[in-house]
């Protein structure tokens, strides 16, 4: 009886250890508790910043909608069609212009009329400012006003979640647990510990580390994506077991034998 009692309570340690052990593997922001006492000040870049090979679409308004015509001779890279003297991409207003463009590798758009201006590096309110003074500095417009917006940010999220596929954001403001919420999540075989995002920035590619289960996430320069982002998650061992249907039988078939195993040496331990 002892040595059955003996055997029942590592029986239970065991259970107990694994259990912790699975979930802190799987607990997402361990720490938050202690982090967030107070609140926490936003110090990382959320802003994206428009970069080379970026499409943009760039609105010009005015009062007085005679003068955008001189917009409206750039038929090549402004793709729609023209109505009322407008050419429109995307959506036009009644009053305005609207046109889409590909930075080049020097960061600049070129214009009708304004020529070529530097956005590359700017967010797209800083870049709409831009074209705004290089159109009062060329006497074009005497009060314009210009929005711009970038029209393919995206980012690829590879690995072991749920639905791997291309992001499309659809705002300025997107953190890593947005794009990996619209992937479905981790799937049961990724690892929530390592996370890796890939980034290329002024010519230069960096690798970001991500934890989900630590808080500190939130302090990561890579907790909000940039266009062009590489999200990766790391699969555990075990996906591989389902590669195909053989392995899994034969993985299903190791577990029961092994559970044969242990009741059969429970047994004699017993009996002993």
């Amino acid at each position: 009886m002892k040595k059955l009692l003996s055997l029942g309570a590592v029986a239970c340690m065991a259970i107990c250890l694994s259990s912790c052990v699975s979930t802190k593997k799987i607990q997402y922001f361990q720490g938050s508790d202690q982090m967030f006492e107070q609140a926490q000040a936003i110090i990382q870049k959320y802003e994206m910043h428009l970069k080379p090979a970026d499409q943009i679409l760039i609105k010009v308004t005015c009062d007085n909608p005679e003068l955008l015509e001189v917009f409206s001779l750039d038929v090549t890279l402004g793709a729609g069609a023209r109505s009322g003297g407008n050419m429109s991409y995307g959506a036009s207003g009644s009053m305005g212009s609207v046109y889409g463009y590909t930075i080049d590798n020097n960061g600049q758009v070129r214009l009708p009329v304004l020529g070529m201006v530097q956005v590359g590096g700017l967010t797209c309110d800083q870049a709409a400012e831009a074209i705004e003074q290089t159109i009062i500095q060329k006497n074009i417009i005497i009060n314009p006003s210009v929005t711009v917006r970038l029209l393919n940010a995206r980012v690829a999220v590879l690995g072991a979640v749920k639905s791997p596929r291309v992001v499309s954001l659809n705002s300025e403001r997107n953190t890593v647990l947005d794009v990996l919420s619209q992937c479905g999540d981790l799937s049961d075989q990724g690892l929530r510990e390592k996370i890796t995002l890939y980034r290329e920035d002024n010519g230069i590619r960096q690798k970001y580390d991500l934890d989900l289960t630590q808080a500190d996430i939130f302090e990561s320069p890579a907790f909000y994506v940039q266009q062009n982002d590489l999200i990766y998650v790391q699969p555990n061992k075990s996906q591989n077991v389902r590669s195909s249907a053989f392995p899994t039988y034969l993985s299903a078939g190791a577990s029961i034998l092994g559970f044969i195993s242990s009741i059969t040496a429970l047994v004699f331990a017993i009996m002993k």
